[in-house]
């Protein structure tokens, strides 16, 4: 959701590639305090269905947010059965900049809703990942081959999320079960207990509707309206640096030789990452919190640290074609679910964009609460238990993998001695074909994803991991 005020100096910049940090809407009608949903404490398990008319109409799911989370959770529903109701406040998918890294295991989910093959075409295959100095020296490459048997996508993808939205749109809509509603706005959510009664708006506040639904979920952003209404915690700890991201559609693997399409450039003098796109580069760079944002993107300064990071003539021939900076957060529901909402990507969490793991984990989380949530209006438990398992277990691989895998990329990076340690690590791993798949697993979530439902390829990739 954006915010008509005038911008905040301190805020996130809204193209930037890495999540906003929750905070409260800058408008829209006054918030319900957390009564809103009732308890959010232990709820009453959900009834057995019983049996149905097939005259009548079967109860219709609401996802909240048409991003890469929302329209995967809509998708599996819908393709288990389950009619769904999807809203967005936005009047059509998004297109600014923002995530851009798909790892082997989301292609893995992509691929068996249909939409790898399409996403692949348009992006740009990762083969391998380097870590390298300013001086052009090599210090470890690492070759996603090593992945072959463990998935049937032993790549990462780079392509903009924004190409992924209509492939997903497009195949819920090829369903029959959704109602797809751009322009709506969720104004006031109240859990009656065995449902929850939903009062959208259009853009203008017009056209109030009321709907009613078994259970909703909330993949509405960083700063979700759901999360608010139901006052639950939105307040993010904010990193001690902030991140500059440069733009150039200059082909750097043309100017510097072997530079691999995701290389973590790690020197005493200079650090930061560089991902190969299918039409431009990014260069990411942390700054620290107390540098002026302002002095930062001056674009002399912008000038002088493309050429440091890429000394030499390469340097001088990169044309910036733009910067900008994003606010890097941690935030962590302590639940998610609030009664008959369920929470899931950036509306439960946000990590560092380090490692372009977020993203993935919300598409992560889409998958496993869809399946398990159709699981349940099918009446195959006899109770939510299997959902709650599943909504658990999404927030402990957040706790417990992605925030300290993403954490971990950038660590050491302004200490000379630790930068060392970093470095001669990355080699040992390199140099043992063990530790380098058992990195890789890891960099990719293969060892904490869902894994598809479908073909042998797959095999038990948590005890694996871990052997």
């Amino acid at each position: 959701m954006s915010d008509p005020t005038a911008p905040d100096p301190t805020a996130p910049d809204p193209t930037a590639c890495g999540p906003s940090v929750p905070g409260p809407t800058a408008s829209g009608p006054s918030v319900p305090g957390p009564t809103a949903f009732g308890p959010t404490t232990p709820h009453p398990a959900a009834p057995r269905p019983a049996a149905r008319n097939p005259t009548t109409p079967r109860p219709t799911v609401a996802v909240v947010g048409a991003g890469p989370v929302g329209l995967t959770a809509a998708l599996v529903l819908a393709r288990s059965g389950v009619p769904v109701t999807l809203l967005e406040t936005t009047d059509a998918p998004a297109t600014a900049s923002r995530a851009s890294t798909f790892h082997p295991s989301t292609l893995d989910l992509l691929d068996e809703l249909g939409v790898a093959a399409a996403l692949g075409r348009r992006g740009r295959t990762v083969d391998r990942v380097q870590w390298r100095d300013l001086d052009g020296v090599v210090h470890a490459e690492l070759d996603y081959s090593l992945l072959a048997g463990h998935t049937g996508h032993p790549y990462r993808l780079h392509v903009e999320q924004s190409v992924l939205t209509p492939l997903l749109l497009a195949e819920l809509a090829a369903t029959g079960l959704a109602d797809i509603r751009f322009g709506a706005t969720v104004t006031e959510a109240d859990d009656t207990g065995d449902g929850v009664r939903l009062r959208t708006e259009d853009a203008a506040g017009r056209g109030a509707t009321t709907t009613r639904h078994p259970y909703v979920v909330a993949a509405d952003g960083s700063r979700s309206r759901l999360r608010e209404l139901a006052g639950l915690p939105g307040t993010a700890d904010e990193y001690p640096d902030y991140a500059l991201r440069v733009i150039t559609e200059t082909p750097l693997d043309d100017l510097v030789p072997g530079l691999a399409p995701l290389a973590y450039v790690r020197d005493r003098r200079a650090s930061y990452s560089a991902l190969g796109m299918p039409d431009h580069w990014r260069l990411i760079f942390r700054i620290p919190r107390g540098v002026a944002r302002d002095a930062v993107l001056a674009p002399d300064a912008v000038r002088a640290r493309v050429e440091q990071a890429l000394p030499g003539a390469p340097g001088r021939a990169v044309r910036v074609a733009d910067a900008h900076t994003y606010r890097l957060a941690r935030f962590l529901l302590p639940r998610y679910r609030a009664g008959r909402v369920l929470f899931a990507g950036d509306a439960a969490h946000l990590t560092s964009t380090a490692g372009g793991l977020n993203m993935n984990c919300g598409i992560h989380d889409a998958v496993e609460t869809g399946r398990a949530l159709a699981a349940v209006l099918r009446g195959d438990p006899a109770d939510e238990a299997p959902l709650d398992a599943a909504l658990a277990r999404r927030r402990s691989v957040v706790e417990t993998a992605v925030v300290p895998r993403s954490e971990a990329r950038t660590a050491g990076l302004g200490d000379t001695a630790e930068l060392a340690d970093r470095l001669a690590s990355s080699r040992r791993t390199a140099e043992d074909p063990r530790s380098a798949t058992d990195y890789l697993l890891k960099a990719s979530l293969l060892d904490v994803a869902p894994r598809p439902l479908k073909g042998d390829a797959h095999a038990d990739l948590v005890s694996q991991a871990h052997r």
